[in-house]
């Protein structure tokens, strides 16, 4: 793997070269809202940012469940949200952000998940990874701050984390979470969709249009792809933490809508 060409705006490429995947035979549609959300965080970061949306969600009476996957192998990662979905009582309402798009669409595929949400996130095709999203980008795209891995793991630099991940955080905040950093494998990167949930399951999309790790082109290329419904807004990637209550209008959209 190139650490150098670690750049994620090679996924704008490729939404000149993508045609949009086929949709499989959609699963049965829940006729009630769903009141159990799991949220599931991505690279470079825990669990613990989920918290401004988690108090908008639990004030609202649902049931949410924050997964803290080690962001080591995909593998293992879903196998987490695996479990976490099994404690559910009913139907799930299957969040992620920016990498942890790839683990619940390969989570997804549990029959308690009715409906997913993408918050500036991956959304692979079968056999797709974020190493192969973000193979080859184009020379003039803005590379994200990644050091040179450690003993197979990745950060982003500290003095960089907030301008690329989080613009719109407070300083203080957007300090807090670059020297609070959770290690990224090398393997997650990896880690291949084998069935993408979104293929049979409805989904839903937000576009941060300031994001400076995925380009909003991407998302978009990969929200039609997904025959998400999609909201876009202003943002950074650290979307969740500066606009909670936009991203939990749009996953309480998500648990009421009959798709």
């Amino acid at each position: 793997m190139n650490i150098k060409a670690f750049g994620l705006s090679a996924l704008t490429a490729m939404a000149f070269a993508t045609t949009a995947a086929a949709t499989g035979a959609a699963t049965p549609k829940a006729q009630e809202s769903i009141r159990n959300v799991v949220l599931v965080h991505g690279g470079f970061v825990d669990g613990s940012g989920w918290q401004k949306v988690y108090d908008i969600l639990k004030k609202d009476g649902y049931n949410v469940t924050i997964v803290q996957n080690p962001t080591a192998t995909l593998a293992d990662d879903v196998a987490v949200t695996k479990r976490a979905i099994a404690q559910q009582d009913g139907p799930v309402v299957l969040v992620g952000h920016s990498y942890g798009g790839v683990v619940i669409s390969e989570a997804g595929n549990d029959p308690k998940v009715q409906r997913l949400v993408y918050i500036a996130a991956f959304a692979p095709d079968a056999g797709e990874s974020v190493q192969s999203l973000i193979a080859n980008p184009p020379p003039d795209a803005a590379q994200p701050p990644i050091l040179p891995p450690q003993d197979g793991f990745l950060f982003l630099d500290r003095a960089k984390f907030a301008a690329a991940f989080a613009g719109d955080v407070p300083a203080a905040e957007a300090s807090f979470m670059a020297d609070s950093q959770v290690p990224w494998g090398v393997q997650a990167l990896g880690g291949q969709v084998t069935l993408p949930a979104w293929k049979s399951k409805p989904s839903w999309y937000l576009v941060t249009m300031d994001d400076h790790m995925i380009p909003p082109q991407a998302q978009q290329m990969m929200a039609k792809r997904a025959g998400s419904t999609v909201v876009e807004t202003s943002g950074s990637h650290a979307i969740y933490v500066s606009k909670p209550a936009v991203v939990a209008k749009l996953i309480e959209q998500a648990a009421h809508d009959k798709k």
